[in-house]
């Protein structure tokens, strides 16, 4: 008979509703029952695309035996950290500071007021991987709870009352970071940068985009870090092309795995993520734009079709996250053998083999499920002038060929069983496909990414508000829990792209309002910066700041980001200083993690930045080549403003709409004459803004 959880909307959740846990979801109820039946609180935490989640749940949730003991001795809590960010920060700092390290599936034992004493990740159903059993942990727990009862309330008080002391981060240095900070982080990125294939550090190696921006950003502003060293925008490009060379990115349907477990970009772990693969559409957008390079737009315009092909709610949003697990095996969906490719491809196989990389004995190794042996992970590591000698076409006809057989063996994939899909909408992702979206359509001239980007941000109006306010999560025709700051941050950041594209200023205004509503219900007045939850949200032990990038931008980081370009457009001051206390609470940390910060450094280059304009006054149809030389330029900083009629904002006073468009590019409140054709303002850009 299911559980409670048969009555929740999270994929996660309904993943356990037949458990023979006795799950309860968050909430008063389970509270409630700890406290009258006086038992420790049970909290796991997981998503729906977790590999080990999935483990523990078939080891120990699905466990009768085990089942049987935590029902008997615990009240049982089953958490979505996607759906509940606010509760996962809380408990994560508990674990992170109990046991040194963190990860999901998150495990906490906790008083019945919610205050953690014990706390770990992963646990086995018998004593391994240096770590107890879980059985064996539950009886410790509850023997410990019956016998030494005074001594785990107290520990839980202490620890949640240093956990809260550590929560009330106040300003910690200076809000300005010197010119020679920014050479220094990029020397800290230079010595832990992989040479040879790219990223930061070993195995297992993460994308980190918000790294990756700073860096362009860098490079544009002229910070090179050491002269010996691989300069910030070698490190990009380099980074880039290994990424989509190799297993991490899916070279049959497009997209970005979350990681990769090796340190080349080979085999990833398996799971596709919407706040990964929207970040990165950006990363690869602005290196096409330094760059011209082709390889980068198809990387752009493959991961977008895979987001609406495989991702997309038909009400117009993006759903979260595709599994790493087909049929209960990891990559099962994506590896290949060579006979399964001779079938589909017959006497076509050998340049598709000798293109992917493609071996009969395998790059793929799995130890728990032999059966996976000898398959390969698809790459695009091959030399093309070697393929073309070796199947005797030229190059052009070669990449052809390669991308007919490539669309075949997609189709032949698709017939596999698929991966899970976690078909939840969420608020803050969506804003980073928002984002991706309005700026693939501006840089790339393409219409149909306009629509999308258009579509979503009519989605969001429309599901994703109650009374003014944003929701966190959707799915089903219901959106609920209320919004946390990084809702706000990244969709007010995607409206502000928007308004790029279109010159609409409906979109910047809601861009504004929300950064209202983010002083009202997120700013900390006592110690400056901003909680990820909101003032009328749910009480938890405490309300946490988050300022480090985890896979996605900080709030803070975002936050200060939409303070600054609404500053901009504005010229609000006073926005800017949502910034200055953002990078002022943890300036005295900046350079012990620059890879963790990726999202401030950016802020701190854009609060540096001088203010830059470029307003294109005219007819939509009339402006359209002015727009499009500005879009092909990567200009971080630089404030774009389209406009029919010259009004609505303080950059526009003083233009004038006349019977040819016009482009104004302004630094520093110098303005030069109005271009009003391509060529002009490509010379007055390539002046204003050297590459």
């Amino acid at each position: 008979m299911p559980n409670r959880l048969a009555n929740e909307t999270s994929p996660y959740l309904l993943q356990h509703k037949d458990n023979p846990v006795d799950w309860y979801p968050w909430g008063d109820e389970a509270f409630a029952r700890a406290r009258t039946e006086d038992k420790p609180v049970l909290l796991s935490v997981g998503y729906s695309s977790c590999h080990w989640c999935h483990v523990m749940a078939h080891e120990s949730f699905e466990n009768v035996a085990i089942a049987s003991q935590m029902n008997r001795d615990f009240v049982n809590i089953k958490v979505d950290r996607e759906e509940r960010p606010d509760i996962d920060s809380v408990y994560m700092t508990a674990v992170q500071a109990m046991t040194g390290q963190g990860g999901w599936p998150m495990t906490v034992f906790l008083t019945p007021e919610g205050k953690p004493f014990y706390a770990g990740t992963y646990f086995p159903p018998e004593d391994g991987y240096g770590r107890p059993g879980f059985p064996r942990l539950l009886e410790a727990i509850h023997e410990k709870w019956i016998t030494d009862r005074e001594e785990l309330v107290a520990s839980a008080g202490d620890i949640t009352q240093r956990l809260a002391e550590a929560a009330k981060r106040s300003a910690g240095g200076p809000a300005s970071v010197p010119p020679e900070a920014f050479e220094q982080a990029i020397q800290l990125l230079q010595q832990s940068f992989d040479s040879e294939w790219g990223g930061f550090g070993g195995a297992p190696k993460f994308p980190s985009p918000s790294t990756l921006e700073f860096l362009l950003a860098a490079h544009t502003a002229g910070h090179r870090g050491a002269p010996d060293g691989p300069s910030p925008l070698d490190m990009v490009l380099h980074t880039l092309r290994q990424m989509a060379s190799g297993g991490m990115y899916d070279q049959l349907g497009g997209g970005f795995a979350r990681y990769s477990v090796d340190g080349h970009w080979l085999i990833p772990h398996f799971e596709k993520m919407l706040y990964d693969n929207a970040q990165l559409v950006r990363v690869y957008l602005h290196a096409f734009q330094l760059t011209g390079d082709p390889e980068f737009e198809r990387i752009v315009r493959e991961t977008l079709a895979y987001l609406e092909r495989e991702m997309r709610d038909p009400a117009g949003g993006f759903f979260s996250a595709q599994d790493a697990d087909s049929e209960g095996l990891e990559g099962k969906y994506y590896v290949w053998t060579v006979d399964e490719v001779a079938r589909v491809l017959g006497d076509e196989a050998p340049a598709f083999l000798a293109w992917a990389g493609i071996t009969h004995e395998g790059n793929f190794t799995d130890p728990h499920h032999p059966e996976l042996t000898g398959r390969s992970v698809l790459t695009n590591r091959h030399d093309i002038e070697a393929l073309t000698r070796t199947f005797g076409q030229q190059e052009s006809d070669m990449r052809a060929h390669l991308d007919e057989l490539r669309r075949r063996m997609l189709v032949e994939r698709s017939k596999r069983v698929p991966p899970g899909l976690d078909d939840k909408v969420l608020t803050s992702w969506n804003g980073l496909a928002l984002a991706a979206l309005a700026e693939a359509a501006r840089v790339l001239r393409d219409p149909h990414y306009r629509e999308l980007a258009e579509s979503l941000a009519a989605f969001i109006r429309r599901e994703m508000f109650d009374d003014g306010r944003l929701l966190h999560s959707y799915r089903m025709g219901r959106a609920t829990i209320h919004g946390m700051l990084e809702d706000y941050a990244y969709v007010g950041l995607g409206l502000v792209e928007l308004y790029k594209l279109t010159g609409s200023l409906d979109a910047l205004q809601s861009a504004e309002e929300l950064l209202l509503t983010v002083r009202d219900e997120f700013h900390d007045n006592e110690d400056g910066g901003f909680f990820e939850s909101p003032t009328t949200g749910e009480e938890l032990l405490f309300r946490n700041k988050d300022f480090f990038d985890a896979a996605t931008p900080s709030g803070n980081g975002a936050a200060a980001l939409l303070g600054m370009w609404l500053a901009r457009y504005y010229a609000r001051p006073e926005s800017e200083r949502i910034a200055d206390e953002a990078i002022g609470q943890v300036s005295d940390h900046l350079l012990a993690a620059v890879s963790g910060f990726g999202t401030l450094w950016q802020v701190a280059l854009f609060r540096s930045a001088p203010p830059r304009e470029i307003a294109i006054v005219g007819e939509p149809a009339a402006r359209e080549p002015l727009e499009a030389v500005a879009a092909s330029r990567y200009l971080p900083w630089a404030v774009v403003a389209p406009s029919a009629d010259a009004e609505g904002l303080p950059l526009f006073e003083g233009r004038s709409v006349g019977s040819i468009p016009q482009a104004y590019v302004c630094e520093a409140m110098v303005c030069q004459l109005p271009a009003e054709n391509a060529g002009q303002l490509l010379a007055q850009l390539e002046s204003t803004f050297p590459r």
